[in-house]
């Protein structure tokens, strides 16, 4: 379960809306020439700039906006049930189990609050205030209100489509790295 959650949250960060993600893209930085002569140690990269409480708010707002914390929210019971499911060999534990992870649960919802922090500031070194400011407008509006509402349909169908094509494209690959092998004179089985 686990793993679909990781594919959940990375399809998430990825399914920005396009008008947010053409706005917000920018070009690479061109490639710096290696100056340094050899033996002399690499030239540090610069210090990530500090960022604003305004900023890191707006960030905030837009990772909560796209309905990605609702990935979130299924890690923690997930964890939970893994370790119910490990304790079954000793059930004489399940009442205390319980009651222990039912104690924890201040504690878990302040780790996926401090996970919401660590994604808020993730968005804010990629966008600015004021692409996050368009962002937010975007969420706010009907139709930005209509994607997120939509977006664990749609990640629930990519996931299948892409186990699918993932199939597909394996068998795929094969049968023509044989091919090909075979036209050199090796057999793959």
């Amino acid at each position: 379960m686990l793993p679909r959650l990781a594919v959940l949250a990375a399809l998430l960060a990825l399914a920005a809306p396009q008008a947010a993600l053409a706005q917000a893209a920018k070009p690479p930085a061109p490639a710096q020439k290696p100056t340094a002569k050899p033996g002399t140690p690499a030239p540090q990269p610069p210090a990530e700039p500090e960022l604003t409480p305004s900023h890191l708010a707006l960030a905030r707002e837009v990772m909560l906006g796209s309905g990605m914390s609702r990935s979130f929210d299924s890690i923690i019971p997930t964890m939970s049930d893994q370790i119910r499911k490990n304790a079954v060999t000793r059930p004489d534990l399940g009442k205390d189990l319980d009651e222990v992870l039912k104690g924890l649960e201040p504690e878990m919802t302040l780790q996926k609050n401090r996970l919401i922090e660590i994604a808020a500031r993730i968005y804010a070194k990629r966008l600015s205030e004021a692409e996050l400011k368009e962002i937010i407008v975007f969420f706010r509006s009907p139709a930005g209100k209509r994607y997120v509402e939509t977006q664990p349909q749609i990640l629930d169908d990519m996931v299948g489509a892409m186990q699918d094509w993932t199939q597909e494209v394996s068998e795929y690959i094969m049968i023509r790295t044989r091919a090909e092998m075979g036209k050199r004179g090796h057999s793959l089985q």
